[in-house]
């Protein structure tokens, strides 16, 4: 018997696109996020029985998150109103909101749905938020954004937010099996075509049912090859949103691969920024950063190596600059590791934010003039030059800091030496110390 999830499908717009005419119109029938449609799920159980409060649907495109609103809507007892926040505005929003009190007065619900709530500015989310708060409107939000920095901390805080899971390949396969046997039932489809699609879609089943679709009309005699669906597609689009959640995701993952000494994942993530289309400059700038965060003194060339990559990306631009960034990303993974400037700086910069900024002492201070020469300026100031080894005992800092240690070399790398010279320096002050007032 034919599925369900088709059974109204001659009521559908036919010139609709495939993955519109196909979508699921109950829980049983959509494919993957068991954890909300599963029987036994707390989602499915007060959606069917009409007990569902706000709710922020967040997930990647295509996993279902418009289906499930619109299998809500065909559950519910609920009046159903929907939105897309890419053409409402505040005035949509007063229309749904009065003829729900109206509906209210009568005793009945309205249930509202946003599609990409995450495209509302702030003012537009907040008209909503008396009527979520009082229970006029139920709302259900979908969002590929984190809820997190899209959502008004006040809508928030009044809704549950659901993850939705990409789909995995074998859901993938499930998709497009049943869109194959009940729209091109007709249709022979190679099975190395239909991997392609699996592998292409990045767990979308909507970029999947496209492919499908664009791949079937553009075969011969109904027939799809793996040839039919290169010159379809031509390649995969990439997932990714330079404004969005993902690239930080993706600027983590190069970041914490360098610093993990892993070359091959750090090449991996810079692939996929480019290829998504990231501004070659920021991830330029973002290596420099690599550079003197977490290598720093252990490889003094590596902040060297990553601004030559950005002046190469610079001088050739792209697509031939990605290898001078592939270059520098490479440098910086397989780099000795030190995070001690780093470390050192953030500890000087708490003293200065957390402690007295006490003036400069006197010997650390220029005098030009004979006044500040008669005021102490620059009195009892050694120049290290005079010294054996421009070693000199000398206190650098405000007094109310006495001997602060900022700066701790690692035993990696260039530190090493920096550290035995340090140690060699401590050496000759204490010598010059156990012997007297210094010499000259």
């Amino acid at each position: 018997m034919e599925s369900s999830l088709f059974s109204d499908i001659r009521n559908k717009d036919n010139q609709a696109p495939l993955a519109a005419r196909l979508r699921p119109l109950t829980f049983d029938d959509v494919i993957g996020q068991i954890h909300l449609t599963d029987p036994n799920a707390a989602f499915r159980r007060a959606a069917e029985s009409d007990q569902l409060r706000s709710i922020i649907l967040w997930g990647p495109p295509g996993v279902g998150k418009t289906t499930l609103a619109e299998v809500i809507a065909g559950v519910t007892k609920s009046h159903f109103a929907r939105l897309s926040a890419v053409s409402a505005g505040v005035a949509d929003i007063r229309r749904v909101v009065e003829e729900a009190k109206l509906r209210r007065n009568s005793g009945f619900k309205t249930i509202l749905f946003i599609d990409e709530i995450h495209r509302f500015n702030k003012s537009q989310q907040d008209a909503i938020l008396p009527v979520v708060e009082d229970g006029t409107i139920t709302l259900i939000g979908a969002t590929t954004e984190n809820p997190s920095f899209e959502v008004n901390s006040a809508l928030l805080s009044r809704s549950r937010v659901f993850v939705l899971n990409p789909l995995t390949d074998d859901e993938i396969r499930e998709v497009l099996r049943r869109a194959i046997d009940t729209e091109y039932a007709d249709t022979r489809i190679d099975s190395d075509a239909q991997e392609a699609w699996v592998n292409l879609s990045n767990g979308d089943a909507r970029s999947a049912l496209n492919m499908l679709e664009l791949s079937v009309a553009a075969s011969i005699d109904k027939h799809v090859t793996l040839g039919d669906v290169e010159s379809a597609i031509q390649r995969r689009a990439t997932l990714y949103d330079k404004g969005g959640e993902m690239h930080y995701d993706l600027i983590s993952a190069l970041h914490k691969s360098v610093r993990g000494s892993d070359p091959n994942a750090s090449l991996y993530w810079l692939a996929r920024m480019l290829e998504g289309g990231e501004d070659p400059m920021y991830l330029a700038r973002r290596i420099v950063r690599m550079a003197v965060e977490d290598i720093g003194l252990a490889d003094p060339q590596a902040l060297p190596q990553a601004v030559s990559a950005q002046q190469a990306l610079h001088f050739i631009g792209m697509p031939e600059g990605a290898l001078a960034l592939a270059q520098a990303v490479v440098y910086m993974a397989t780099s000795p590791k030190s995070n001690a400037v780093y470390k050192g700086y953030g500890e000087a910069m708490q003293d200065v934010r957390n402690t007295r900024n006490d003036p400069v002492p006197l010997h650390l201070r220029n005098a030009p003039t004979k006044l500040m020469k008669s005021q102490g300026y620059g009195q009892g100031y050694r120049y290290a030059h005079d010294y054996e080894d421009a070693v000199v005992e000398q206190h650098n800092l405000p007094e109310s800091l006495g001997e602060r240690t900022y700066y701790r070399p690692t035993k990696r790398g260039y530190e090493v030496d920096i550290g035995k010279r340090l140690a060699r320096w401590r050496e000759i002050l204490a010598e010059r110390s156990s012997k007297g007032p210094e010499v000259k």
